[in-house]
């Protein structure tokens, strides 16, 4: 009789999953030809001279990587190889493969989250979902018919191809039609990126200079790899947005960082459009119950869900510091795509920080045994001069020095204790935020005292080994001093299939 348990299934659910498959429709190679916009890779080869090239595919797009290496291999001298099942979110440029075969550039094929990289020079191609943009406008006049509302026209990268010519016929039916543009995967991402930056002037926050001319009476947006101006005569909240695409992480995204706009969207594979109804605010509410769960946390997990996203060291080694000081322990570990199995090996840890790129930022923990938060989530739990507001930041480069969201971390002040001590919103006990200094007096005279009883919060578990030695299991005994030491002797020769010293 077998005896399925929480943690020992019986395989049944695995059986009867129901797996999602997008099956990709194949195409001529004449379609190919310009839907992956080969004279454009080949442009991007030979301008820059480059001898090994991998091109990045995510897995609906593998049917039609062998014709994009031979159109490649055609027109080029150069060596061109695949990369599939990259180690983590399709969306990112996978660098760490591609330096493991020694290539010089990266083509990165398919929807991308547009994060900055810092090792190898990429070519995003995005490719070419047909739309109907008939069909799309009539939803679009159906949505803003009285020509009040001023909109901001977004859309997923898939369709970049084609938004100019709707953008030409949406602003024909409404004079209040703000475009946002994705950025030229050329240009610098390090400013691109440090999203919602708000700029009045001629220059960034760190005096760089931009465009005059784009700036002269608006307020221009940086955002997941986007940009868009609006006028100072409108505040950002009078705005709608009109999101073209499916309703993937980008849209979940970017509802979360403009939570103050309402959210229209079409998708054109479904032809269908939408009031998005996500309740933004229950969102915001669930994910500040996280936090609360941080701030209770003693020892924290940091996952490093990205290692080709720029400067995610630097937020790593901002969230060591910001953990030390708030008084809690840290591990730092690298496993590759996220999964519950994989984190439910390290009970000891209270919560989990994972360090991603911002469309796999956002993880449901519903299913994992401990909570899982995202770098700024954290920074409000511990950092004591950053504040709750509502707005939510997704991209953990906002929160890095220089960034327009960056909050400096407090003084250490070595003259008092750089705890404080309030009530949890989650089990409505005490806890003691920060680490507790001895005093000076104490620690000079080596005087004696009793503990006092009634300043006591509660015993916490600073690290991995005070868990373990509250175990009531603690794994197999070593047994040392024990165990006889046998002799070296010969072992058997031969394959697994047929020893030596087997007979037939």
């Amino acid at each position: 009789m077998t005896m399925a348990t929480a943690f020992s299934p019986d395989g049944s659910e695995v059986i009867q999953r129901s797996i999602e498959v997008n099956i990709a429709k194949a195409s001529s190679e004449t379609d190919l030809y310009s839907v992956y916009e080969i004279p454009r890779c080949v442009e991007f080869i030979r301008k820059n001279v480059f001898i090994k090239v991998a091109l990045q595919f995510p897995d609906e797009l593998l049917l039609d990587s062998t014709s994009i290496v031979k159109f490649l291999q055609q027109e080029t001298d150069a060596l061109v190889f695949i990369l599939a099942d990259t180690s983590y979110g399709s969306c990112c440029v996978d660098e760490i493969a591609a330096q493991h075969a020694n290539a010089d550039s990266i083509i990165h094929f398919g929807r991308a989250c547009l994060s900055p990289t810092s090792r190898l020079p990429v070519l995003y191609i995005f490719g070419q979902r047909p739309i109907d943009e008939d069909h799309c406008c009539q939803i679009f006049q159906e949505f803003f018919a009285d020509g009040s509302q001023p909109v901001i026209v977004m859309y997923d990268v898939v369709y970049a191809h084609c938004i100019d010519s709707l953008t030409k016929r949406l602003t024909e039916t409404l004079l209040s039609v703000v475009l946002s543009r994705i950025l030229d995967p050329g240009v610098d991402f390090e400013r691109n990126n440090l999203t919602d930056s708000r700029t009045s002037n001629g220059n960034d926050d760190d005096g760089t200079d931009i465009d005059l001319a784009l700036l002269t009476n608006s307020n221009t947006y940086f955002q997941f790899g986007r940009r868009f101006t609006i006028g100072r005569q409108h505040a950002l909240e009078d705005y709608a947005v009109f999101y073209v695409g499916a309703p993937t992480s980008t849209l979940t995204n970017l509802m979360m960082t403009y939570n103050r706009c309402p959210f229209f969207t079409y998708d054109p594979e479904h032809r269908q459009g939408l009031r998005e109804t996500l309740n933004v605010n229950r969102q915001l509410m669930k994910r500040y119950y996280l936090i609360e769960r941080a701030r209770d946390a003693n020892v924290v997990g940091i996952v490093a869900g990205t290692l080709g996203v720029k400067d995610y060291l630097a937020v790593i080694d901002r969230l060591k510091t910001l953990l030390k000081k708030a008084g809690k322990k840290t591990y730092t570990f690298v496993v590759g795509k996220l999964n519950v199995a994989k984190l439910a090996n390290f009970m000891e840890v209270d919560i989990y920080v994972l360090v991603s790129c911002p469309e796999n930022s956002l993880i449901d923990s519903q299913e994992f045994y401990k909570p899982v938060v995202t770098p700024f989530e954290m920074e409000i739990a511990c950092n004591r001069a950053r504040e709750w507001t509502g707005e939510y930041i997704t991209d953990f480069r906002q929160i890095l020095p220089g960034a327009a969201k960056h909050v400096e971390l407090p003084a250490d002040d070595t003259t008092e204790q750089d705890s404080t001590t309030d009530v949890s919103l989650v089990t409505g006990k005490l806890r003691s935020l920060g680490k507790t200094q001895e005093s000076s007096e104490t620690t000079a005279s080596k005087v004696l005292v009793r503990r006092d009883e009634t300043t006591t919060v509660g015993t916490v578990h600073a690290n991995a080994s005070e868990f373990l030695a509250g175990r009531s299991w603690q794994g197999l005994e070593q047994q040392l001093g024990q165990t006889p030491v046998s002799k070296v002797v010969e072992g058997r020769t031969g394959i697994a299939a047929s020893y030596s010293e087997e007979t037939n």
